[in-house]
């Protein structure tokens, strides 16, 4: 299964800009489609949600056209879908949520591979609560978080591992299924970062373990937001503090105030967007997302490959993603050479790949780079050869002339 590139291309109004953009791991550019489904929303008529006018009816059926579409992409009850508006706030509101049951001698998992936003808030309730942090090295030669370690770890005490599914700085993929097994043969919790594992693999909650998922749709075509999914049973079980008249119905209870409908109408634009990119044969949206999954997984593949082919051929560059499984996810420095400057040097040629530690500091830090900063380039569907070209060519030239 594969797609026609160019064609894809021509549906992302931004990339006439002419910029070859690898910095989709902080977010990616977004269809056509997308913007109008916000617009279109927007614009109305759309009021408060209910069914005794247009406007309100509008409102309700956008609501839950959303928690459908995340339904599909991520395997999940359409009635586990909590809308947020960053994994970061998400992952705070559930921390402080899931801490009120914490107390000394109580201890989480937590991992080195994380994005911050899946460590601060969990060691934070850790300190209030009087709970234990026990961490999970990785390998900073392979890339490879310790798996056997983290089981080792999981005991009778353990009340949460928090784990990423996919590391945004390096790409590593770990084991979550089986730290998860672990987890719940424990009794302990399972919440899973899932920001940059869902830009690149279609998930499926159950078949990772997850008991809470986050995304965020900015990363993989739509607007700037979050999701949170999970079984409802277990969040019947939790009960945040709320406004007095607000809606105490599942995932409702979570959900502060008044939703952005047209932001939840771009989410589902976005995953059917997706779904439309090569759909094969499927009938259901799951199935046309699993086929279009299969042809992106492909083509970043491919490209990842010659990337790192040519990365190999030039001097001093150093390529720290290294893990068996991983996403199209590259950190690189450059030995006696400021990968700050590389950032400068190829953003002039509209060549743009950030370079930082992308809020992955206890990663980052645990690389021991001589380089206060990495390159990190990240590919999307709608990367192309060209684009490739340029970021090769424009990396060579920083090493001859930079």
């Amino acid at each position: 299964m594969s797609y026609d590139v160019a064609l894809l291309r021509s549906a992302f109004p931004s990339l006439l800009s002419g910029t070859a953009h690898f910095d989709s791991p902080s977010g990616t550019q977004t269809p056509r489609a997308v913007g109008e489904a916000i617009a279109r929303t927007i614009t109305g008529p759309l009021s408060y949600r209910g069914a005794l006018g247009r406007s309100e009816a509008n409102a309700e059926t956008t609501v839950l056209r959303f928690r459908k579409a995340c339904g599909a992409l991520l395997n999940a009850d359409p009635t586990g879908i909590v809308f947020g508006r960053s994994a970061t706030q998400l992952i705070y509101d559930f921390s402080r949520h899931l801490s009120l049951a914490w107390g000394p001698g109580d201890e989480i998992i937590l991992t080195r591979l994380e994005h911050d936003a899946n460590l601060r808030p969990w060691v934070q309730a850790a300190k209030r609560t009087g709970a234990q942090v026990k961490w999970v090295d990785f390998d900073p030669e392979t890339a490879e978080l310790d798996a056997d370690r983290a089981v080792e770890l999981i005991g009778d005490r353990t009340r949460l591992v928090a784990l990423t599914a996919a590391s945004n700085l390096l790409g590593t993929m770990p084991p979550v299924a089986r730290l998860a097994r672990a987890a719940h043969r424990a009794g302990a919790l399972v919440f899973v970062d899932g920001v940059h594992y869902t830009a690149h693999n279609l998930v499926d909650i159950h078949a990772l373990g997850a008991d809470f998922f986050v995304c965020s749709p900015y990363k993989f075509l739509g607007p700037h937001c979050a999701v949170l999914a999970a079984d409802p049973a277990t969040l019947q079980g939790i009960h945040p503090d709320k406004l007095l008249p607000s809606p105490d119905d599942v995932p409702e209870r979570f959900e502060y105030g008044t939703l952005p409908y047209e932001i939840l109408a771009g989410v589902t634009a976005a995953i059917d967007f997706l779904a439309g990119i090569a759909p094969g044969e499927g009938s259901t949206r799951r199935e046309k997302l699993e086929q279009s999954w299969a042809a992106i997984d492909a083509h970043e593949l491919r490209l990842r490959e010659r990337i790192e082919s040519e990365l190999a051929q030039l001097p001093g560059v150093v390529v720290h993603s290294r893990a068996e499984h991983r996403t199209p996810t590259l950190l690189v420095t450059i030995d006696g050479r400021s990968t700050r400057e590389a950032y400068a040097f190829l953003a002039r040629r509209n060549v743009l790949v950030p370079a930082g530690s992308f809020y992955a500091v206890e990663a980052f830090g645990r690389l021991g780079l001589a380089d206060t900063h990495g390159l990190r380039i990240g590919l999307a569907p709608y990367t192309d050869d060209q684009d490739v070209q340029r970021l090769i060519e424009g990396l060579r030239s920083f090493l001859t002339l930079g």
